[in-house]
C-alpha cells in the first residue's frame, strides 16, 4: 500500500507552505457569514475562493479557467487550498460568481488585515507616501463600442437619426455643449488633415470619445489613450506606496477618462483612513505633475501633508512685467500702475480663476500702452483661486530637496506598476465594471504585499543567524593561527 501525503512532499521553504503559515485566513468566515445561507447546498468556501484568486495574482493568470487547470497540476497550491491529490477543484464559473457575490468590502477587510501585518513587521513608516496612476485594459473591445443617444425636443431618444423608447441614462449624450463643439471641431481637423491618407474616410477612422460613445460590454471602461500607447478601453489604477519598504498602502479603480488630479481627494480620503486605522499619521506626498490642482494642494495644505507635486507646465509663479504684493494681493506694472483685485469668476470647466485689472484712466494715459495693451482699454489679469498654494509648491519644486523627492517617488511607486502589470496578472481585467475592477485591484495589491511579507521574514532569519554574540567570536578567532586557519 503507497502511503503519500501531501504535508510530506511540500519542503518548508515553499512560497505557499510558508504563506499559508503567514495569514489567519479565519476571519474571512466571519466576514462573508451574512451572505451563506445555513441551508441548501454547501457553496465554495470563501477561504478556498480568496486563496484560490490570490494564487491566481502571484502565478500571473487572468483567467479563471487556467487558474483551474493550472492549480490541479501543482502539489504546493492544493496543499495551500488545502485539497488533496484525488479531490476536484472547484469549476471556474464558480470562482467567477463567488467573486461577483463578495462585495467590495470583503476584498478590502483582505487588504486591510495583510497591511496591519506590514505595519506589524515594521515595513510600514506612513509618514511618506507615493501616488500614481495606470491604465489597465478593460475586458471589452473598442471595435464594438456604439454611439450614444440624444434626447431630441419632443422627449424620445434619438439614437442615429432613429427613434427608440427608452435607454439607460449611461447611454445618453451628457457632455457640455461646449465641449461636443470641441470635439466636432478636432474631429474635422483631424479628417481635413488625413484626407490623403489610406483609410481616412472610413468610419472607424472617426474620432472616438467618451462623451459620444460607449461599449455595451463593459459601461464602466473608458476610452483613454496614453502618449506612445494605442487609444484603448482602460480602467485606472492608482496607488499609494509607502516609501520605507515599497508597501502599497491603499488602491482604487477610477475611470479612465478623467484627470489624475480629480482621483486624488477620494484617494487621500481613504489612504488617511487606512494610516489612521493603523497610529500612523502622514507628512509627506509624492506625486508627478498629473496630480497638480489647486484644490489638492488646498487639501493638502488643510491637512497639514507638504505636497511634493511640481505644478503643471502652463502655470507661471511670475509674469513678465509685473511684481506681485502678498499683502495687499494686487499686482503693479512696470509703470508703478496697481492691478488690484477685482472679482472671482468660473470658467466652463468649473475652473475657479482671480482677476484683476487697472483703471481704464491709468492705461489710456501710460506712455507704455503701445507695447503692453495697444488694442485695448485696459490691462486685465486672470491668475488660479488657488494661486497662493500653486506658488508655494512650485517654490518646494524649485528646491533640491524637491529634486530629491522626485527621485525617490520615480524609484518607489514607478517599479510597483512595472512589477503589477508584468508580473502580477494586472495586464488586462478578466472582469466587468468598476466594482469587479475594483476587486481585482485589491488582490493583486494584497499579493504585492504578501511577497513583501514573505521576503522580510526570510531576510530577518538570515541576520539573525549571521549576528554571533561576541564571545564566541573571541573563541574563533583564538582557536584559529596566525593564518587565520585552525
Amino acid at each position: 500500500m503507497t502511503r503519500f501525503r501531501l504535508s510530506e512532499r511540500v519542503p518548508t521553504h515553499n512560497l505557499y507552505r510558508r504563506l499559508a503559515e503567514l495569514v489567519d485566513w479565519r476571519f474571512l468566515y466571519e466576514e462573508t457569514k451574512a451572505l451563506y445561507s445555513h441551508t441548501g447546498q454547501p457553496s465554495l468556501d470563501p477561504v478556498v475562493f480568496f486563496k484560490l484568486v490570490l494564487v491566481g495574482r502571484l502565478e500571473n493568470l487572468i483567467s479563471d479557467r487556467r487558474l483551474v487547470e493550472h492549480c490541479a497540476l501543482r502539489l504546493d497550491i492544493l496543499f495551500f487550498l488545502g485539497y488533496e491529490v484525488d479531490e476536484e477543484l472547484p469549476w471556474h464559473s464558480t470562482v467567477s460568481r463567488t467573486r461577483q457575490l463578495f462585495p467590495a468590502a470583503v476584498f478590502e477587510r483582505l487588504f486591510d488585515h495583510v497591511f496591519a501585518q506590514c505595519v506589524a513587521q515594521g515595513l510600514v513608516a506612513g509618514d511618506t507616501q507615493a501616488v500614481d496612476s495606470a491604465p489597465v485594459k478593460a475586458n471589452a473591445s473598442l471595435e464594438a463600442v456604439l454611439e450614444k443617444g440624444q434626447v431630441s425636443a419632443r422627449g424620445p431618444l434619438l439614437v442615429t437619426g432613429e427613434l427608440v423608447a427608452t435607454a439607460p441614462a449611461a447611454h445618453l449624450v451628457t457632455a457640455p455643449a461646449h465641449q461636443l463643439r470641441n470635439l466636432a471641431t478636432a474631429q474635422a481637423r483631424r479628417q481635413g488633415t488625413q484626407s490623403g491618407a489610406l483609410g481616412a474616410q472610413h468610419d472607424k477612422a472617426r474620432l472616438l470619445s467618451n462623451k459620444t460613445h460607449y461599449s455595451p460590454t463593459d459601461p464602466d471602461a473608458r476610452i483613454s489613450i496614453k502618449p506612445g500607447k494605442a487609444r484603448a478601453l482602460n480602467y485606472l489604477c492608482s496607488l499609494a506606496v509607502d516609501t520605507a519598504h515599497g508597501v502599497i498602502s491603499h488602491v482604487q479603480a477610477d475611470f479612465a477618462d478623467s484627470r489624475d488630479s480629480l482621483h486624488l481627494p477620494r484617494l487621500l480620503t481613504g489612504l488617511q483612513q487606512r494610516l489612521r486605522a493603523q497610529q500612523l499619521r502622514m507628512h509627506e506626498l509624492l506625486a508627478d505633475a498629473g496630480y497638480a490642482n489647486g484644490l489638492n494642494y488646498a487639501l493638502l495644505e488643510a491637512q497639514q501633508v507638504t505636497a511634493w507635486i511640481p505644478v503643471f507646465g502652463q502655470y507661471k509663479a511670475t509674469i513678465e512685467g509685473f511684481t506681485y504684493d502678498a499683502e495687499q494681493d494686487v499686482y503693479h506694472c512696470r509703470a508703478g500702475k496697481a492691478l488690484p483685485f477685482r472679482k472671482c469668476d468660473m470658467t466652463a470647466d468649473g475652473t475657479g480663476l482671480k482677476i484683476y485689472w487697472a483703471t481704464c484712466s491709468d492705461c489710456q494715459q501710460c506712455p507704455l500702452k503701445s507695447t503692453c495693451i495697444p488694442g485695448a482699454k485696459r490691462k486685465q489679469l486672470t491668475r488660479t483661486l488657488y494661486d497662493a498654494p500653486y506658488r508655494r509648491a512650485w517654490q518646494r519644486q524649485q528646491s533640491r530637496q524637491g529634486q530629491r523627492m522626485r527621485r525617490v517617488r520615480q524609484g518607489t511607486v514607478e517599479p510597483v506598476f512595472g512589477n503589477l502589470i508584468q508580473h502580477y496578472g494586472l495586464r488586462r481585467m478578466n472582469v466587468r465594471g468598476q466594482a469587479g475592477a475594483h476587486k481585482t485591484m485589491l488582490l493583486t495589491a494584497v499579493a504585492y504585499n504578501l511577497k513583501k511579507l514573505l521576503k522580510h521574514r526570510v531576510n530577518r532569519q538570515v541576520s539573525l543567524a549571521m549576528a554571533l554574540p561576541q564571545p564566541i567570536l573571541a573563541l574563533i578567532r583564538r582557536s584559529q593561527g596566525p593564518t587565520g586557519r585552525p
